[in-house]
C-alpha cells in the first residue's frame, strides 16, 4: 500500500479502535522507512508533552523528502469584540503550518509558513500580519539554527531536571503573557507561578475606551505590575522564547507572545506604532511614511489592514481646516461633507445632520475641543471627561473630524525637505487605490513631475474628504480659470503661496515681490517660540502642496502656470503648512535637478518606483 503524503490528524483518527491501530502502525513504520529526524520527533513530543496530543498534526511527502507540521494556536484568550473586529474565530485554533525537509529537519532549507483558521475562508487579514512576522521570526533563527545547536541547548535543559522528570510537569503550562529570559538557561518557575494565581478569563484583551490593551504580570518577586498600552514595556512581546524545547515549542511560544498585541504593531514593518489616540484596535499600518507609501502605492500588505493610525500632529491639522472651513463666508460652499455625528444623549437621533444643518452650534462644539497639545498631556479617558463636561457633542465631533478624513497624512520628521523652511510638514496620499493605479499605469506611459498646488487652508477639509477635484467653473471656484479648464499646478513656489493666502476676503494675489519681503522679514524676526514646535500654535495658517503629475500632453503649461484638465494625472504628495502668515522660499523650482533629487530622496525612491 503506498501511503506516502497520508496526513495523520487527530480529526481523521476519530474511527473504529481497530482503523485507528492500523493507520497508527502503518504510521509507526513509515516514520521509519522515511528516515523522518530524531530531532524532529524530539521536538513533536515536546509540543505534546507542553500543549496537548491534538496541538500538533504530522503530514509526510516521502517521496520529496518534505512534512507539513501543523500547530494549533489557541487564541481562545482573545476577547470577543476584539475577535470580531480582528475577524477571527476565538473558539478556533489559528494554524500554523512549517513545510520542512523530513530527513534534515533544521539542517535543510528554511521552511515555509502558512497561517489560516480552516473555517474562516476569507477576509483572515490577521494570518497576513501573523505570517509576515513568523517568517521574519524563522529566517532570523535558521541563521544560528542547526540540530546539533539544538540539541546542545536541550542538553543545558537536563541539569535543571531531575531525572523522574517533577519540574517539567510543573513548568508544562507556561503563561503566554510573561516576559521570557533570552538566556536558554534560566528556569522559568515564575512563569508557572503567574499561571497559578490568574485565571485565563483575566488575562484576555480587553478594549478601552482609547482602544488600548493592557496586561497584567506578576514579577519574579511575586509583586504585581502592569504594562500599560504603548509602552516600552509591551515589548517584551518580541522577546525570543527559550529554545530548551525545542524550535516547534519556541515558535508557538512566540505566536503566542505576539497575537494579543498585532493590533499595536505596524503590519508593514513590524514596528509599535509611534504616537497615536490610544492603540487601534485593528491591526493597522503606522504613520512612518515609506510604511504609508508601500501600503498604499504598491499594496503591501494590503491585505493585512485597512487604515493607517493618525498621529496626534495630524489630528491638530484636520481639527485647524475644519475650524477654517467653518468660519468661512464660504462655508455654505466648502464645508463639505458636513459631520453626521449621533447625540449620545438620544442614539436614535443625529446631533449633526447634513440635512438639517446648524452652523452656530457645529462651532460652539469645536470650540470645546481641546487643543491636542493638552489632550497629550494626560490620560485619554480623563480629556474624554473634560471634553465632555465642556460639551457633550465636543468629543464626538472630534472622532468624526479623525475618522471622515478619506486621505492618509503622515507627520513627517522635521525639516526632511529642508527648502520648504517649515517643521509642520507631511506626506498626503489624497487619491484612493483606484485613482493611485490609473496614475500609476499613466505614469508609466508618459513619465511625471512635480509641481504645487496653492489653496487656501479654508478648502483643505474638503479636499481631504473628496479629492483633490477639477473646481472650474463650478461653485468651488474662487480664482477664475484664465487658462482654462482643470487644476492649476506651478513648478515655481511663489505663484502657488500667492494662491495659498487667498481666502476669508482677500482676493489680491501678492507679487514674488511681496512674498520675498514676507520670507525675508520671518527669517530676520527673531523667534518668540522654538521654530520646530511639534503643534500648531496660530490660526494665522498658510499651506501648499507638492503633487506629483503626468507629463502627458494633456498637461498644458502656459509659462509657469500649468493646467491638468485630468484630476487622475494629479496625486498630492506631500503637504507643508506655515504660521503667522509666513512663506516658505519663493524661489524654489521643482524642475531644478537639485530639488528633483532632494524630493526623491524623501519619497525613497527605491520603494515608490520598484
Amino acid at each position: 500500500m503506498d501511503i506516502k503524503g497520508q496526513c495523520w490528524t487527530d480529526e481523521e483518527s476519530d474511527g473504529e479502535n481497530e482503523s485507528e491501530q492500523f493507520l497508527y502502525g502503518i504510521q509507526g513504520s513509515c516514520a521509519a522507512d522515511l528516515y523522518r529526524h530524531p530531532q524532529l520527533d524530539a521536538d513533536i513530543e515536546a509540543v505534546k508533552d507542553i500543549y496537548t496530543d491534538s496541538a500538533v498534526s504530522v503530514r509526510e511527502y516521502g517521496t520529496i523528502d518534505d512534512v507539513d507540521i501543523d500547530l494549533q494556536i489557541n487564541i481562545s484568550f482573545l476577547d470577543e469584540e476584539v475577535a470580531t473586529a480582528w475577524k477571527v474565530i476565538r473558539t478556533e485554533p489559528i494554524v500554523l503550518r512549517l513545510r520542512f525537509s523530513l530527513s534534515q529537519y533544521l539542517d535543510g532549507p528554511e521552511p515555509s509558513v502558512e497561517v489560516f483558521q480552516p473555517s474562516n475562508k476569507e477576509g483572515f487579514s490577521l494570518g497576513l500580519q501573523l505570517k509576515k512576522i513568523l517568517s521574519t521570526f524563522t529566517s532570523q533563527q535558521w541563521k544560528h539554527l542547526s540540530n546539533e545547536f539544538l540539541k546542545a541547548q536541550q542538553e543545558k535543559r537536563h541539569s535543571w531536571f531531575k531525572a523522574g522528570g517533577t519540574i517539567k510537569k510543573f513548568r508544562a503550562g507556561l503563561s503566554i503573557f510573561s516576559p521570557i529570559p533570552k538566556s536558554p538557561s534560566f528556569p522559568l518557575i515564575q512563569d508557572t507561578v503567574l499561571k497559578g494565581k490568574l485565571s485565563v478569563p483575566e488575562l484576555r484583551v480587553t478594549r478601552l475606551m482609547n482602544r488600548s490593551i493592557s496586561c497584567t504580570m506578576k514579577n519574579p518577586k511575586g509583586e504585581l505590575f502592569s504594562y500599560p498600552p504603548n509602552s516600552q514595556a509591551g515589548g517584551h512581546c518580541k522577546n525570543i522564547p527559550t529554545l530548551e524545547y525545542g524550535f516547534l515549542v519556541q515558535i508557538m511560544k512566540y505566536s503566542e507572545q505576539r497575537i494579543p498585541t498585532l493590533n499595536e504593531y505596524c503590519v508593514v514593518c513590524d514596528e509599535q506604532h509611534v504616537f497615536q489616540n490610544g492603540s487601534m484596535l485593528k491591526p493597522a499600518v503606522c504613520t512612518r511614511e515609506l510604511c504609508v507609501f508601500s501600503f498604499y502605492t504598491l499594496g503591501v500588505m494590503s491585505g493585512a489592514a485597512e487604515e493607517v493610525a493618525t498621529g496626534a500632529e495630524v489630528v491638530d491639522l484636520l481639527v485647524a481646516m475644519c475650524r477654517a472651513a467653518l468660519e468661512s463666508p464660504r462655508k455654505s460652499i466648502i464645508f463639505e461633507p458636513y459631520p453626521s455625528v449621533v447625540d449620545p444623549n438620544d442614539p436614535k437621533t443625529l446631533a449633526f445632520n447634513p440635512k438639517k444643518k446648524n452652523y452656530e452650534r457645529l462651532q460652539k462644539a469645536l470650540d470645546s475641543v481641546m487643543s491636542i497639545r493638552e489632550m497629550t498631556q494626560g490620560s485619554y479617558l480623563e480629556i474624554k471627561k473634560q471634553m465632555d463636561k465642556l460639551d457633550p457633542l465636543a468629543h464626538p465631533l472630534l472622532q468624526w473630524i479623525i475618522s471622515s478624513n478619506r486621505s492618509h497624512i503622515v507627520k513627517l520628521p522635521l525639516s526632511r525637505l529642508k527648502f520648504m523652511h517649515t517643521s509642520h510638514q507631511f506626506l498626503l496620499l489624497s487619491s484612493p487605490p483606484a485613482k493611485e493605479a490609473r496614475f500609476r499605469t499613466a505614469k508609466k506611459l508618459y513619465g511625471s513631475t512635480f509641481a504645487f498646488h496653492g489653496s487656501h487652508i479654508e478648502n483643505w477639509h474638503s479636499v481631504l474628504r473628496n479629492g483633490l477635484v477639477n473646481a472650474s467653473y463650478t461653485k468651488l471656484q474662487l480664482h477664475g480659470a484664465a487658462y482654462g479648464k482643470g487644476i492649476y499646478l506651478s513648478p515655481i513656489s511663489s505663484i502657488s503661496f500667492g494662491y495659498s493666502g487667498m481666502g476669508k476676503g482677500q482676493h489680491r494675489m501678492p507679487t514674488k515681490d511681496e512674498l520675498v519681503q514676507r520670507y525675508n522679514r520671518m527669517n530676520t524676526m527673531p523667534q518668540s517660540r522654538p521654530i520646530q514646535s511639534r503643534f500648531l500654535q496660530s490660526r494665522n495658517l498658510n499651506c501648499i502642496a507638492l503633487c506629483e503629475v503626468i507629463t502627458s500632453k494633456d498637461l498644458q503649461k502656459h509659462g509657469n502656470i500649468w493646467v491638468c484638465p485630468v484630476s487622475d494625472h494629479v496625486c498630492t504628495r506631500f503637504f507643508f503648512v506655515y504660521e503667522d502668515g509666513q512663506v516658505g522660499d519663493a524661489n524654489i523650482n521643482t524642475q531644478e535637478p537639485k530639488i528633483q533629487k532632494e524630493i526623491m530622496r524623501v519619497i525613497g525612491t527605491q520603494i515608490y518606483s520598484s
